[in-house]
């Protein structure tokens, strides 16, 4: 099994996480047992800064609002924008401002990522407006999501070489939740890709769950969903994204505020800290978590945070491998 840990080639990070110098990386990685990163592309690539030696995946950039683009409903945008000018620059690429030229922009996305040398590319399965993510009444179900990425998938997946695999990920928004054996199996079969699997990311799937007081209750939730999925479904995930979310309290709270005050959109500002609130990403601390990875058994484990500094980095990765069993400088999970 692979460990890798993630990591975006956005300016902003690679400044004030990594002090400017990606270098520094190659000594982080042998003091804490990791085998390289899962890279998030959002700026273009450069090979002097995450050189492909240490790339094992790329995460593909992700809209998460984009199916009201995908269908040309303008006006729905528009209500979640603001305005127009506002949709029509969130999705704007160098192509232009259409959906064929997001489609153009995607392709060219992925053949960027191939050319990083990763294994997999990961895309996230979901859709959300900005005004139903604290609600959770959603205006397009699971199967919706499901039907138009597969639609969308085949249109760009020209660009992935026949040997990369393509690995889909969950969230706890409409889409891909791992709760529907039949749409996560759909999922698979329609994709005209034949290296498709699943990335199980963790803390989203325990998302998925208000109910949710300790990492044992996650633990069991994740195995009970996972279990139920079947034997055919489950053996097609891959790779996992490892961390915890016991966020349950603080959505039940903004769930009854939304609902109380209804529908509106929001700001970047506010969705991010609503989202990091959510879906938070923190380490693993107990050794309960040892019988997930050992029944999944990934061929890839991520070990997925975020990142204040390295010394933040640092602590979290050591805090999950030791709640796994591992040596610190050590691979002994």
């Amino acid at each position: 099994m692979l460990e890798l840990v993630n990591v975006s080639n956005v300016s902003w990070e690679i400044e004030h996480v990594l002090g400017g110098d990606t270098s520094q990386l190659s000594a982080f990685f042998q003091r804490n047992g990791l085998d390289g990163i899962e890279l998030t592309l959002y700026e273009p690539w450069d090979a002097a800064v995450f050189p492909p030696v240490w790339i094992q995946g790329v995460h593909l950039r992700f809209w998460p609002d984009w199916m009201d683009f995908w269908y040309g409903d303008e006006a729905a945008l528009t209500e979640d924008y603001g305005s127009r000018a506002a949709w029509q620059e969130a999705f704007a690429s160098p192509f232009g401002t259409s959906r064929d030229a997001w489609l153009a922009f995607f392709r060219q996305h992925i053949a960027e990522a191939a050319r990083t040398g990763a294994r997999y590319v990961v895309l996230h399965v979901a859709n959300a407006r900005t005004r139903e993510l604290y609600t959770r009444r959603h205006h397009y179900d699971d199967a919706a999501v499901i039907d138009a990425t597969i639609a969308f998938a085949n249109e760009v997946l020209t660009a992935l070489p026949a040997d990369s695999w393509l690995l889909y990920e969950n969230l706890w928004w409409p889409g891909l939740t791992f709760r529907d054996p039949a749409l996560a199996a759909r999922l698979i079969e329609r994709t005209a890709h034949e290296k498709t699997g699943f990335v199980l990311d963790v803390g989203h799937l325990m998302n998925t769950s208000t109910a949710l007081a300790s990492e044992r209750d996650g633990v069991r939730y994740v195995l009970q969903t996972l279990r139920a999925l079947g034997d055919d479904v489950r053996r097609r995930i891959r790779a996992m994204h490892l961390h915890r979310a016991l966020s349950g309290a603080y959505v039940r709270r903004t769930m009854e505020e939304a609902r109380a005050h209804g529908l509106r959109p929001h700001g970047f500002a506010e969705i991010f800290d609503y989202v990091s609130h959510v879906d938070e990403h923190q380490p693993f601390e107990t050794a309960v978590v040892q019988t997930l990875v050992e029944e999944i058994a990934p061929q890839v484990l991520v070990h997925e945070f975020i990142q204040a500094s390295m010394d933040d980095w640092e602590q979290k990765v050591r805090t999950q491998r030791r709640a796994l069993g591992a040596c610190e400088g050590g691979k002994n999970i």
